[in-house]
């Protein structure tokens, strides 16, 4: 048995700033066609539900529309960045902005178990936060670690734990950064993921380390010129798949639409203002 996830991530919906609507109208179409039998938005849902509950409501709407089973994860575009990472325009999650989120995208971390795997998603903003959600959170992740027995866990979240290395000491907003990183992997010592899925950064890429799997979502909407982001992989418009084995194996690939072209966010300076 393959239990197959269609990951989307950094979405960027908006009716007021309808910019990235076309694109994830077509991959959406795809989606139906192909019946995943999870759809899972890694974060950045929204194109400002940081800022208010406007673009919620429209990407949540938007995603009704799909008709297939989605779960939702939370990213700094949509309830404010990490409280420790540096200010790149929205403010750091508090609890009106999560309380926002949750009225429209219900659980911001949860997990659930397929054949030979447990699905854990967490809210990347709430590690290392001064919320008391951060240490219901924990309990979440040490309680699916504890219960693991002989499944597999992969773990979904918006940012990227590192680059290349968990000793990774940098504080850039890209990545996790390096105390809650340490924390999180600490609760996963005895039970550490062989798949870490993870957007944020519009880029696809694949890479090996700890024994896991780190595969890193494109955006449904556009990607970052390379004069403001280095380029560590694929910079295309898509989704990823993942194919979770009842034995415990997995794999994954980028799945490019048809018709869905790759945008370059310096064309939108109404989105987010010029680069």
């Amino acid at each position: 048995m393959v239990f197959r996830i269609a990951q989307i991530s950094d979405t960027h919906l908006s009716e007021e700033k309808p910019f990235f609507i076309e694109n994830f109208r077509r991959i959406g179409a795809a989606l139906r066609a192909d019946r995943p039998d999870l759809v899972l938005n890694s974060g950045d849902i929204s194109l400002d539900g940081a800022a208010g509950e406007a673009d919620l409501a429209a990407a949540r709407a938007l995603h009704d529309a799909l008709d297939l089973p989605i779960r939702y994860l939370p990213g700094n575009h949509d309830l404010g960045d990490s409280q420790d990472a540096p200010a790149h325009g929205e403010g750091a999650i508090d609890a009106a902005s999560r309380d926002r989120y949750l009225r429209h995208f219900d659980a911001d971390f949860w997990s659930f178990d397929v054949p030979g795997w447990r699905v854990l998603g967490i809210n990347a903003q709430l590690l290392g936060s001064d919320l008391g959600a951060a240490d219901e959170q924990e309990t979440v992740i040490a309680e699916a670690a504890a219960t693991l027995d002989d499944r597999a866990l992969a773990l979904f979240l918006h940012k990227p734990l590192f680059d290349r290395d968990r000793d990774e000491t940098a504080v850039t907003g890209r990545f996790v950064n390096p105390v809650p990183r340490r924390r999180l992997l600490a609760l996963l010592a005895e039970a550490p993921p062989a798949l870490v899925a993870c957007g944020h950064v519009h880029q696809y890429r694949e890479t090996r380390a700890d024994g896991a799997l780190h595969v890193w979502a494109t955006s449904t909407a556009f990607v970052i010129p390379d004069a403001r982001q280095p380029r560590y992989g694929l910079k295309e418009v898509g989704y990823v798949e993942h194919r979770l084995h009842a034995d415990g194996s997995a794999e994954s690939r980028l799945v490019q639409v048809p018709g869905a072209p790759t945008l370059n966010i310096a064309d939108f300076p109404g989105a987010y203002g010029p680069l």
